[in-house]
């Protein structure tokens, strides 16, 4: 579903689920001004046509033990991108991927128990992959959910 498909009921139920992900279809209904019904059958087109593509649950990293938490910036070898993104998510401590434009190539949102175990896994797990070429890290000293 592209977004010019999306009409304001459909942006609304987003925006609701975005802010409650566990909002039940009836709590939605009466958000939006529709019926259950109606609610029900867009909230299933909108995972279904991909819009939605999962609910999660927000958490605090520091209360899972995730103290240290920081982005690193990598440049890479371009025509590895594809292999790269899986090994990159197959690291436990990596929580987010996104191929860039600028001076680098893909960001990282890391987390981690300690800036000890960080640097652990920035200068030998990541760096340590043959299709990194360089990196740079930016620790997070605070940081908050805007959704």
């Amino acid at each position: 579903m592209a977004d010019d498909q999306l009409d304001d009921i459909d942006r609304r139920i987003v925006a609701a689920l975005q802010k409650d992900g566990r909002a039940s279809v009836r709590s939605i209904a009466q958000a939006v001004l529709i019926s259950r019904a109606n609610a029900y059958a867009r909230v299933n087109r909108l995972i279904d046509s991909g819009t939605i593509t999962g609910f999660t649950a927000k958490v605090d990293p520091a209360k899972l033990g995730q103290a240290a938490s920081a982005y690193v910036m990598l440049r890479v070898e371009q025509a590895s991108w594809q292999s790269l993104r899986e090994r990159l998510a197959a690291i436990p401590a990596v929580q987010h991927i996104a191929l860039i434009g600028g001076d680098f190539d893909v960001v990282l949102l890391v987390r981690a128990a300690s800036n000890a175990e960080l640097r652990e896994i920035v200068l030998t797990e990541l760096q340590g992959l043959p299709e990194v070429l360089t990196t740079q890290t930016s620790i997070i000293f605070e940081d908050h959910d805007t959704r």
